[in-house]
């Protein structure tokens, strides 16, 4: 089993990086796991509706870009379904059966995924309807990747 995670934009603060790193390493015994950070377009403050499209259409070719044709694309999507961690572990599972091995998933920049990107999406979930800081989204998705594999091998992990 591979994940791979296409992230736009960088990661900052160290928190959220030490974060990222202990998941990662959690996560290890049960999977091949690799993020894939893309660069996010600059914008400026107070941008028109048409900057931000042109924004994410650029970070979306940037992604389409390093994407193969076999890759398993989930999008994360806020106006999609939202599930239990019980319930993701077992989409996650059926999804390593259904899509293959190999899974990717996508976060998208400050301002979301290109209506492109979403097109090539072989699915797409919601993390939760609530809002995070975009970058909080990635640590989020990993420890939700962890609880999974967890809960699918039946081991004890704190609710």
């Amino acid at each position: 089993m591979k994940i791979k995670i296409f992230a736009i934009g960088k990661i900052k603060e160290k928190y959220l990086k030490d974060g990222i790193n202990e998941y990662l390493e959690r996560i290890k015994p049960y999977s091949q796991i690799e993020i894939i950070e893309v660069n996010d377009e600059p914008i400026v403050d107070n941008p028109h509706p048409s900057e931000i499209k042109k924004a994410i259409d650029i970070e979306g070719q940037r992604v389409l870009k390093l994407l193969k044709t076999n890759d398993y694309l989930i999008g994360l999507d806020l106006n999609k379904k939202e599930m239990s961690s019980p319930d993701f572990a077992d989409y996650l599972s059926k999804k390593f059966v259904s899509g293959g091995s190999n899974i990717s998933f996508v976060i998208g920049g400050s301002y979301g995924l290109s209506d492109e990107l979403k097109n090539r999406c072989n699915d797409s979930i919601s993390l939760s309807k609530m809002t995070f800081l975009h970058q909080m989204t990635r640590l989020i998705l990993l420890e939700q990747i962890y609880r999974a594999f967890k809960i699918n091998r039946n081991e004890t992990y704190h609710k």
